[in-house]
């Protein structure tokens, strides 16, 4: 192979095919980017996988707030012994069928009389027989003989036809078991995150995302006919695990199918389909009352996608992973027919010594002497610098996964019609990526990031100082909010990803996912605590925002800054940032112009590229 063409490359670059010359691409990881110059970022092959799995995503979406209607809790009061002929409520005398047109939970119990002449007082959580008095008017004479409600409760069935709590009798004291229904399931979520991460880099991306799917669908339907609240808890404890397992790795896989140009807005828009699902809960939940019923059509909202899962490739990147080149050949050559490329990519299977190539090879080498030490936890604090950074982007994961669930979960308490609250709790955020996208190319990452958290911060303040008779407004505030927490949380993946050197960027990303996990669990507590004091979760919110907000402002910009691979590199890049920081504050925006290079670091596109792909195998691995 003495000969050269092309300005000196091997002659190994090139196969003949039909009397003419075609291009062999090196099958080295660092150069499969290649792969979409030639093929396309996002073609008709790829659009078709990534609307086929991100349909899915949408049942994650809704069995993730499904609970809001399933455990919701109506009016009720103590049941009383026999058939009621007359009640009093607040002086007022009325048939029993307008009780809950009368009667509010804070207000005076309800006096009832029976058809056997007794007179007895009701309240939420007990009962009283009123001995010596058959006067139903009269609230002071007589004896009073309190009674459990040993006979159950009656329920205000005009919203809601049944759920778990009216099923279930989840009141009294038992209220604390409805409660629970939310953050075990975000347990839930949590553990399947770990789990099914992990084993998708085992198994592979697609027979995880087969499983989940049709987990999924089993788990949902079988929640539906669960006879009581242990079991319900338990099946519903499942779905979150494999909910959570589709969604972490749908978003992996996604990212290994659109090339660069494609993968940051491609990989942001997953969170849409998720906040379709959430309108599709709200849908759902104004046109069906009953909650087995309600349940059983979520389940069955995506069934679709159970039929044609099985379709779905395996993604090129986990296969060269595995060494398997034949099957990415055939992967390669499926999507260039869907694609429409005239001319074939034909794969080399060995690394050819071109400059390009060579490298790549250098890179590799020096990744693989850094990764020679495992990198821990404790590498995330391992200077000051990055002590500040890691708990300021720790902070940024919490918040962002506490403010997003309290507004989702919370939107449904807001007053109004609930239903439709919830509706726009879900269509504001597919703005919010979008925008998200579009500023933060432009502003920066950290100049978006910030002002979105104050955002969120300054519509929880104000949702608390407005009148709260002016429904609509408080309800706009709350949209606004959660448009803003939307376009932190989003952000969030990215923005860590780049703040991070290489060797640890899966740690940072991993940690920071695992603090969006709690603060998940967190926010159904935090939900709660509205019961306490009304505007206390927003309090809360607020609060964790304008201090993240203010955090936020000391990390380092990363939009067009070279990522860096070791903490030598991220020093130097945070020395040259402080720089320019000073200059632009002393010498005007002419040395403000100070340019950021390191000897040996190499910007070029193909290390740009590879440094991409190493940062989107990391976003959601944990």
């Amino acid at each position: 192979m003495a000969a050269k063409a092309d300005g000196g490359r091997s002659a190994e670059f090139y196969r003949h095919e039909a009397g003419q010359q075609v291009p062999l691409i090196s099958m080295a990881p660092q150069t499969l980017e290649k792969l979409f110059d030639k093929l396309g970022h996002f073609g008709r092959f790829q659009a078709s996988v990534y609307f086929l799995v991100n349909f899915q995503t949408i049942a994650c979406g809704i069995h993730y707030l499904a609970s809001v209607f399933l455990a919701a809790t109506p009016q009720f009061l103590c049941k009383l012994p026999g058939n009621v002929t007359t009640i009093l409520v607040s002086n007022t005398t009325a048939d029993p069928g307008d009780l809950w047109n009368l009667w509010v939970p804070g207000s005076r119990s309800v006096i009832a009389e029976l058809e056997n002449g007794e007179i007895w007082e009701t309240e939420q959580c007990s009962r009283f027989k009123i001995i010596g008095s058959f006067e139903l008017g009269n609230y002071s004479k007589g004896n009073k003989s309190r009674y459990s409600c040993s006979d159950g409760f009656i329920y205000d069935q005009n919203h809601i036809e049944n759920s778990i709590v009216t099923e279930w009798n989840l009141v009294c004291d038992r209220a604390w078991l409805a409660k629970l229904t939310q953050p075990i399931f975000m347990l839930g979520v949590l553990l399947g995150a770990v789990v099914f991460g992990d084993i998708a880099d085992r198994l592979g991306r697609r027979s995880i995302l087969w499983f989940t799917s049709v987990a999924q669908f089993v788990f949902g339907v079988a929640v539906a006919f669960t006879n009581d609240y242990y079991s319900f808890i338990i099946v519903r404890f499942l779905l979150a695990l494999v909910a959570s397992g589709y969604l972490v790795v749908v978003f992996v896989y996604v990212t290994e199918y659109t090339g660069l140009k494609a993968r940051s807005w491609a990989s942001m828009h997953v969170h849409a389909y998720f906040a379709v699902g959430i309108m599709v809960v709200a849908l759902v939940g104004f046109l069906v009352r009953t909650w087995r019923l309600y349940q059983l059509i979520l389940s069955l909202v995506t069934i679709p996608f159970i039929f044609f899962c099985w379709l779905l490739p395996e993604t090129p990147w986990w296969l060269l992973a595995k060494g398997r080149i034949e099957d990415v050949q055939k992967l390669v050559d499926r999507i260039a027919q869907w694609n429409r490329v005239k001319i074939p990519c034909h794969l080399s299977v060995m690394q050819v010594n071109s400059p390009e190539d060579s490298t790549d090879k250098e890179i590799t080498n020096n990744q693989h002497v850094t990764k020679e030490k495992k990198m821990s936890i404790l590498d995330l604090f391992r200077t000051c610098d990055l002590v500040k950074r890691t708990i300021t982007v720790w902070l940024v994961w919490f918040t962002g996964s506490l403010g997003y669930y309290v507004s989702s979960l919370g939107s449904v308490n807001l007053g109004g019609n609930e239903y439709l609250n919830l509706f726009l709790a879900g269509a504001v955020e597919i703005p919010s990526y979008i925008v998200a996208c579009a500023v933060m190319d432009r502003l920066g990452r950290r100049n978006t990031l910030a002002p979105s958290l104050f955002l969120t911060g300054i519509t929880c303040v104000l949702s608390m100082v407005i009148p709260q008779d002016i429904e609509a407004l408080s309800i706009t505030l709350s949209m606004i909010g959660k448009f803003a927490i939307a376009v932190a949380f989003g952000l969030i993946y990215l923005y860590t990803a780049e703040l991070y050197p290489t060797i640890i960027r899966s740690l940072a990303v991993g940690s920071g996912s695992m603090m969006a996990r709690v603060g998940s669990t967190v926010a159904p507590f935090c939900v709660l605590l509205s019961s306490v004091w009304i505007f206390l979760p927003q309090l809360i919110v607020g609060i964790m925002s304008f201090l993240t907000g203010f955090l936020t402002l000391l990390l380092p910009e990363t939009l067009g800054r070279p990522l860096t691979q070791t903490f030598e590199e991220a020093a130097e890049l945070q020395r040259k940032l402080k720089q320019e920081k000073e200059a632009s504050k002393h010498g005007g925006s002419s040395a403000a112009m100070v340019r950021i290079e390191k000897q040996g670091y190499i910007t070029d596109g193909m290390e740009k590229s590879k440094e991409e792909q190493n940062l989107i195998e990391h976003l959601t691995r944990l």
